[in-house]
């Protein structure tokens, strides 16, 4: 078992912070446990575009409320969509990734995170 507390997670590395969003890594793929999970925060108003071309994610919404489009269908997800996120509040989500994120990941212009493992790691097809 994992045990973290926000609060120790909290202005450390593994703490992104955007102008749309902020984003707590609470277990990485260092832990070796499959999947990595994060408190992600996004802020009422913005737009956030997001395509996870490498990683499968699976969303729970613990407050506040907002639109998510898959931008091919404007359907729901379903695997690897380009998706836009618009909060109307500030919305709470618990995110858990497959392949694991390290925490190094980027989004790139397309929003897409690349593809990182940790030295020891083979790469896990998405």
């Amino acid at each position: 078992m994992i045990v973290r507390h926000l609060s120790d997670i909290e202005d450390t590395d593994a703490d992104i912070k955007t102008e749309n969003w902020r984003s707590k890594r609470i277990v990485l793929a260092k832990e070796k446990v499959g999947f990595s999970v994060h408190e992600t925060t996004l802020y009422a108003g913005t737009v956030n575009d997001f395509w996870y071309a490498n990683h499968i994610e699976a969303v729970f919404i613990t407050e506040g409320d907002g639109e998510i489009e898959d931008k091919a269908t404007g359907e729901l997800l379903n695997n690897h969509d380009k998706h836009q996120v618009r909060p109307r509040t500030t919305m709470r989500t618990v995110c858990v990734f497959n392949p694991p994120v390290t925490g190094r990941e980027v989004h790139d212009e397309h929003g897409v995170y690349p593809l990182v493992v940790e030295d020891d790691e083979t790469p896990v097809a998405g």
